[in-house]
């Protein structure tokens, strides 16, 4: 996704106590109905959407076309996520039906073993991730077929989920690709490859101790695989799909696009086309069937329940639960940053701040607490990016210490959240799609270590007073880099 324009103007500027409310009432809401009541995230989103308005309307006085103005560009921010993850569920159910992902699993599955399997999975998640600079596309193609893998070998799904996203998300913090990499350098003015190497020692750091630790879970979690189980799977998946290497076309196709700087969403639907075309030419289907996948999703009978559960997908049709509390995410986002309430919120944390330290943690928290409100990890960035910035300078910080916070804190902490664009997107990849939102904080959260390690670590060096580069001498360049976002995160 492209928003290195974001903008983040609102249309007041309310008290904090008229901030404190819309900001209360999402927790008390998102609390009661899902964490308490055990519903879907979607109507306490939309009691949160009308309390915004109806502060902003009455108490704050910001007129209905604001109002609307303020959930549309919610929407338009987002609106490549929502055609993104489109794009992913269909994916999902070409590849399936095309072998692509059969073919992972089976051949996976005759490579690792229980106790290797987190950590190269982290490992080959970040590679993957740096390559296409998408951490999104990274989980939604590769940890599905790592899901499989896993369940094969006994490694509990939310295990699999949160070695995937580790390395998914520090992969994509160090890419050149990544959209939330550029945007962070372009919101703080930062040099884009001064911002990479300010995350680096971190990432290194968060990420290094997140595959230790995969490498102990490891060496627990598979315990013993019953005798002929790895061959049953592998039996069921060779009897249901032709595995030869062709099937592995779709893939190549949208890993190659995506190296070569092709945006994700068309990378991903040459995908989809590449899917269905592996459909029809090896697997032997019907043209009409091979696009009804794509529609429908697939339900495979391969005779191993196991598998078939693993292979079962929604398609296109099914990413209406998803798409709908992204849409609502967006909508309350919106809002919330037109009214001026994400503005206020960080601008008052950040003026208790005493020193440069302060400064730097204030930040990061505040970047995850506009993540947990705007829905989505691009005004997570922007917000604190852009209001923040002038802080940085009275306490003689450069710049690139400010897109280091924001994206240390932000970007990978927003599959943590339930209501989150990113944590709807990631539990249904791994399988949560559907169930009590807060099951995401209970399943595959605890593995997530990265999103843990990160901002922790963020806060240990900054105590440390490591990594807290003074500005340049007013007046020097700092030129901006080019560097095209090719990529969705």
């Amino acid at each position: 996704m492209n928003n290195s324009t974001a903008d983040s103007s609102s249309a007041a500027t309310p008290t904090l106590s008229q901030a404190l409310v819309p900001t209360l009432g999402v927790v008390v809401f998102l609390g009661l109905g899902s964490g308490l009541l055990g519903m879907a995230p979607h109507a306490p989103l939309l009691w949160s959407v009308v309390l915004a308005g109806v502060v902003g309307r009455y108490w704050i006085g910001v007129g209905y076309d604001d109002l609307t103005e303020g959930i549309e560009h919610g929407l338009r921010m987002g609106l490549q996520a929502i055609l993104i993850l489109f794009t992913i569920y269909a994916l999902i159910a070409t590849w399936i039906s095309a072998g692509t992902i059969p073919g992972l699993m089976y051949y996976g599955l005759g490579i690792l073993s229980p106790e290797t399997f987190l950590p190269a999975t982290a490992l080959l998640a970040a590679v993957v991730a740096f390559s296409i600079g998408s951490s999104w596309t990274t989980a939604g193609t590769l940890g599905v077929a790592f899901t499989g893998i896993g369940s094969g070998l006994g490694i509990p799904i939310p295990m699999t989920a949160g070695a995937v996203l580790s390395g998914a998300y520090a992969g994509d913090k160090q890419s050149p690709l990544s959209d939330t990499t550029n945007l962070a350098a372009a919101v703080t003015d930062t040099d884009l490859y001064d911002h990479i190497l300010s995350m680096r020692l971190g990432t290194a750091i968060a990420f290094g101790l997140s595959v230790l630790l995969y490498a102990v879970l490891g060496l627990r979690a598979g315990g013993a695989i019953p005798t002929g189980r790895v061959a049953e799977i592998r039996g069921a998946l060779a009897g249901s799909y032709d595995l030869g290497l062709f099937v592995f076309l779709p893939l190549l196709v949208t890993f190659a696009l995506a190296i070569r700087g092709v945006p994700a969403l068309a990378s991903l639907v040459a995908g989809v086309f590449a899917g269905a075309g592996t459909t029809v030419l090896v697997q032997g289907s019907a043209f009409t069937d091979a696009w009804g996948v794509f529609l429908n999703g697939t339900a495979p009978e391969t005779g191993v329940t196991l598998v078939n559960d693993l292979l079962v997908s929604g398609g296109l049709a099914g990413s209406a639960w998803t798409i709908s509390v992204v849409v609502l995410a967006l909508s309350l986002g919106g809002l919330l940053d037109h009214l001026g309430v994400l503005s206020t919120l960080a601008s008052r944390l950040a003026s208790v701040v005493t020193g440069q330290r302060s400064l730097v943690i204030g930040t990061g928290a505040s970047a995850f607490l506009v993540n947990a409100f705007s829905a989505q990890q691009y005004m997570s960035i922007v917000v604190p990016g852009m209001t923040l910035r002038e802080l940085f300078d009275d306490h003689d910080l450069d710049t690139s210490v400010l897109s280091r916070a924001v994206e240390s804190a932000g970007t990978p902490t927003g599959a943590l959240l339930p209501w989150h664009a990113g944590g709807v997107f990631m539990a249904g990849v791994f399988g949560l799609q559907g169930q009590t939102s807060f099951l995401i904080l209970t399943e595959y959260a605890p593995y997530y270590f990265f999103a843990f390690l990160s901002p922790l670590v963020l806060v240990v060096l900054t105590l440390a007073g490591v990594g807290l580069d003074s500005a340049p001498p007013r007046g020097g360049v700092d030129p901006q880099s080019d560097a095209a976002v090719t990529a969705d995160d």
